[in-house]
């Protein structure tokens, strides 16, 4: 790749819309252009980085036995109808009519289309195990399109899927898999972690997130400081109190619940003051850990209906957002705004209380609360008229909730839910790979089924597993990149060697076309900045430092004596150089490419 002729335009100044680092470092070394919110070009160095990392992932799913499959990306409405997910998708897929007025979408995942083509070709359990997987662009209608490719509107992704008799089966096919994407990722070159993770609306059980560490990132994972568990907050298990009678609890006998004249008291902040103005306790301070919240929001169903639900939680946390669209999707949640709470007149806000919430309470509102009010648990909360709680409500005896939810923000320092003396801390992460077990809901969906060896038909269980490709492009970009420019590992490189040729001289061309013959003809991808004229050596060396090539040569007047020729040779990511002589310069550079 000659600079020359190279269709590469590189920036100086960072463009105005790029958000994160390396959406403004691809735009400005010319990686790729922007075409639309959330769609992008790419361009011939973003395209090398791209296959690169394609060809390692065909290689590792090759290597487990998976065989490679291309599906269309205009995909029509029936199987979605028939899983449901074209309801259920809602606003996020794009739908189109074709001239006969026939409904499709631009795929933004491939599960039935998958399960179909197994059903169409394969019957009998001696067909399967059977793996198979894609690499295919993904359409999906991002409202928020944002950080160039790690969040856009059309995107690449590897998705494969396992179909297996048995659940053993599928477990085989899931550490395969598993294992699989230890080895991609390992070869990609950037952090990573793998954490415990919900399925969310692709159903299944056991589901893993590969999350590539950084602060950039939408993911926030905790680990605990004592154990080896790793979960997405949306996966975090809160671990409850132990039950309690609901006579007694911590504090002893429990005494009857009472309420109390709290006027002046709509927010958590203002009851604790007052409770410990006029209800002060002898061992300790109340706190709002001691109050009983109770968030109203309203469930937005795929199929447009609306549904209040209540949580109830301790007063010094918040509702998660992610966290309960998490538990609930395809679902989506929204605040309860005042025309909304002025249909249940029942609701006294800023005091409401169990007395009046789930579906056999005056409002009729269902009620879910956090794991942590468990049975025998003691609260403060509102009793349902304005300027008055209830203290001493003990939950199993007073009150009892619909069932639980985990939708209560996760703190730093919260207990792990694994171990007795663990706690946990968190981060942020890009998710790049997804693997968990669908189990049958899509066979049952399409009825997939096969005969097994004793002539009885049976339903297949499958698995599914993806990786972001076009997002790996961003996240390795994200974890190696410096103050000055991209910084990519030798595996997924546009170029093994960038070569440049500082100065005018015809000799120091000569030299630097020698040396780029000699490694192209060794097998190593160049990048050589033949570029003459007006173009200072500076320019050259920021442009190479931006493109970020592991390896940069600089041919320069190191070449110009007889007796001693030598070319620069610097290590990116280090910034350690080295003098090498011209007439050995090909077998060193192959040596530090290939290691």
């Amino acid at each position: 790749m000659r600079m020359s002729t190279l269709f590469v335009r590189t920036l100086r100044e960072d463009p105005a819309d790029a958000e994160v680092p390396s959406h403004r470092l691809l735009l400005r070394a010319g990686y790729i252009r922007r075409a639309a919110p959330g769609i992008y070009t790419w361009l011939p160095l973003g395209l090398a980085v791209l296959r690169k990392i394609e060809g390692i992932i065909r290689d590792e799913m090759n290597g487990i036995g998976a065989q490679e499959v291309t599906f269309p990306a205009l995909l029509p409405r029936e199987p979605y109808e028939a899983t449901g997910r074209w309801t259920e998708y809602g606003d996020n897929i794009f739908r189109l009519q074709d001239r006969k007025g026939g409904d499709y979408l631009l795929g933004p995942t491939h599960e039935e289309m998958f399960t179909l083509l197994v059903k169409d070709m394969y019957g009998s359990y001696k067909d399967l195990p059977l793996s198979l997987y894609q690499i295919q662009t993904k359409y999906r209608d991002e409202a928020r399109p944002r950080a160039g490719l790690l969040r856009g509107r059309e995107f690449t992704m590897k998705d494969s899927y396992s179909f297996d008799v048995s659940d053993a089966g599928l477990d085989a096919s899931y550490q395969r898999h598993r294992d699989a994407y230890v080895r991609i990722f390992d070869r990609l070159g950037f952090d990573y972690a793998i954490v415990r993770a919900t399925a969310g609306a692709m159903g299944g059980s056991k589901s893993e997130e590969f999350l590539a560490k950084a602060a950039v990132g939408e993911d926030t994972y905790v680990r605990c400081t004592s154990c080896d568990y790793a979960a997405n907050v949306e996966a975090v298990k809160v671990r409850p109190p132990a039950a309690t009678s609901t006579e007694a609890n911590s504090w002893g006998d429990a005494p009857a619940a009472h309420a109390e004249a709290t006027p002046d008291t709509p927010t958590i902040d203002s009851l604790v003051d007052h409770l410990n103005t006029a209800f002060a306790r002898e061992d300790r301070p109340w706190t709002a850990g001691d109050t009983l919240k109770n968030v109203l929001v309203v469930l937005k169903h795929p199929d447009g209906t609306r549904e209040p639900l209540a949580i109830g939680l301790p007063g010094d946390r918040e509702v998660d957002q992610k966290r309960l669209e998490g538990q609930l999707e395809p679902i989506e949640v929204e605040p309860m705004g005042e025309a909304e709470l002025a249909k249940h007149p029942a609701l006294v806000k800023g005091y409401i209380g169990p007395g009046v919430l789930g579906e056999e309470g005056a409002s009729g509102i269902r009620y879910l609360v956090d794991p942590r009010v468990a049975e025998g648990t003691r609260w403060v909360t509102g009793a349902d008229v304005a300027g008055s709680h209830v203290i001493d409500l003990v939950a199993g005896r007073d009150f009892t909730a619909d069932g639980t939810i985990e939708a209560a923000e996760v703190r730093d320092g919260d207990a792990c839910p694994n171990c007795e003396d663990g706690t946990l801390e968190s981060a942020r992460g890009i998710e790049m790979g997804h693997v968990f077990q669908l189990g049958r809901k899509y066979a049952e969906a399409l009825d997939l089924k096969v005969l097994d060896e004793n002539g009885k038909l049976v339903t297949v269980t499958m698995g599914s597993y993806g990786i972001g490709v076009t997002r790996a492009v961003a996240a390795i970009a994200e974890d190696t990149l410096d103050e000055i420019g991209l910084c990519w590992p030798r595996h997924v490189a546009p170029a093994d060697v960038h070569v440049v040729a500082a100065g005018k001289e015809e000799a120091v061309f000569a030299a630097a076309e020698e040396l780029v013959a000699g490694l192209t003809a060794a097998g190593l991808d160049v990048i050589y900045d033949d570029r003459a004229g007006k173009i200072s050596p500076g320019v050259k060396f920021k442009d190479a430092e931006l493109i970020g090539v592991p390896t940069i040569v600089t041919v320069g007047r190191g070449v110009a004596d007889p007796d001693n020729r030598v070319i620069e040779v610097k290590d990116r990511r280090t910034g350690e150089r080295q003098e090498v002589a011209l007439d050995g310069a090909v077998d060193a550079l192959v040596g530090i490419v290939r290691g």
